[in-house]
């Protein structure tokens, strides 16, 4: 498998995560500090602390996908490691953040990180349970889960609309969505879920049955493949 990676926007974003970090941290810091020692700016001191929260969210966000070590692409790339080299991977570089191009289609992958109990239930993506560890991090060192659903087909609808401006629409195959959980210690309760969505294990065996059922024909994969490269 061929694997093409925008590191230039990864560094890009992994520095900017680790300044809104230590950014967010000085300013609750110096938030906590004012409420103690001045009493009266008690308002300023609730300000600084929103704003450092704000800031510490935006650096948790852009550290779990471009600062901390397996990054998601990375992750993705050793979930699908043994693919043949008609496959085509593109993190960051094509109009979905993680798109597989191969001889089984499109795959717009979504990368999810959270642990524990996940199900889906009535129209919602919910964790449940888990030790007090777990539901600290959850609130303080964790996204939410928010809708992934949405998320990844909005890039769905990117990436056909590139193509179609490209190619005649007849012959674009249909991208895949699939939620991705690239934990371990997530436990999946999902089969209401309005996609495919399935561990980081079960990626390669999901991608290699489909190209055995529905392959795309080998000009239309070249013609992609040349598009986005």
């Amino acid at each position: 498998m061929k694997a093409i990676t925008n590191e230039k926007l990864i560094k890009r974003n992994g520095r900017l995560g680790q300044i809104a970090t230590f950014s967010g941290l000085l300013v609750l810091v110096g938030g906590m500090f004012v409420s103690f020692r001045y009493p009266s700016f008690s308002a300023f001191a609730w300000v600084a602390l929103l704003i450092g929260f704000a800031l510490s969210q935006i650096g948790l966000y852009f550290g779990n996908r471009w600062g901390r070590r397996p990054r998601p692409d990375e992750l993705i790339d050793q979930g699908l490691k043994g693919l043949s080299d008609q496959y085509s991977i593109f993190h960051y570089s094509s109009p979905a953040a993680h798109l597989l191009v191969g001889p089984s289609g499109l795959w717009v992958i979504m990368p999810v990180h959270q642990i524990g109990k996940i199900v889906y239930e009535k129209g919602r993506w919910k964790q449940k349970g888990g030790s007090f560890m777990q539901r600290y991090l959850r609130i303080f060192a964790q996204e939410g889960l928010g809708r992934p659903d949405v998320e990844v087909s909005s890039e769905v609808e990117s990436v056909s609309r590139f193509l179609k401006k490209n190619i005649p629409e007849e012959t674009i195959p249909d991208p895949h969505p699939v939620l991705v959980f690239t934990s371990e210690r997530a436990e999946l309760e999902v089969e209401n879920a309005p996609l495919l969505t399935i561990p980081m294990k079960k990626l390669k065996e999901t991608v290699r049955k489909s190209a055995k059922e529905n392959p795309i024909p080998p000009l239309l994969l070249a013609q992609i493949n040349e598009l986005l490269a």
